[in-house]
């Protein structure tokens, strides 16, 4: 039996412009305060960019693996710094998913939610690990998402 929908989409929550804008310039503001240099992207819950600061001597290179963490933090849901666990448990994981585009498993990105749900993630890279994630953190903060 084929029963028709009453709808056919669903509503979905996104972070605004000006949310993530302000996440990335409190993320550049802690780097500041640690005496670092890193890039910061904010991408809504379909993975798409919406934000981006990068320091004056920040690594070119960390540009994309900031962009890729947030990506991968709105993809999966929970922080990057997560994925060595997870993948130590299933040697098919830890083989395979690496090597998937934009994945990032190391620290600095985190998910964005906000009333539990899912609304897109922030990366930073630039630092240690420790360091960009707190920096992401600085940026949660900034929009009361931590």
């Amino acid at each position: 039996m084929n029963a028709k929908p009453e709808y056919a989409s669903v509503a979905q929550r996104c972070i605004t412009a000006e949310a993530a804008a302000a996440a990335v310039a409190a993320a550049v503001a802690h780097a500041d305060t640690l005496g670092v240099r890193i890039n910061a992207a904010v991408v809504d819950g379909a993975g798409t960019l919406m934000a981006f600061l990068r320091m004056p001597g920040a690594f070119l290179h960390s540009v994309d693996i900031a962009i890729d963490k947030a990506y991968t933090a709105a993809s999966f849901g929970f922080p990057t710094r997560q994925w060595p666990e997870i993948l130590a448990g299933d040697e098919a994981l830890r083989l395979g998913m690496p090597h998937r585009p934009r994945l990032v498993v190391f620290g600095g990105g985190l998910p964005l939610r906000e009333s539990g749900e899912l609304i897109g993630g922030i990366g930073v890279s630039g630092a240690s690990a420790e360091q960009d994630e707190a920096c992401a953190r600085a940026g949660l903060r900034a929009i009361a998402l931590e």
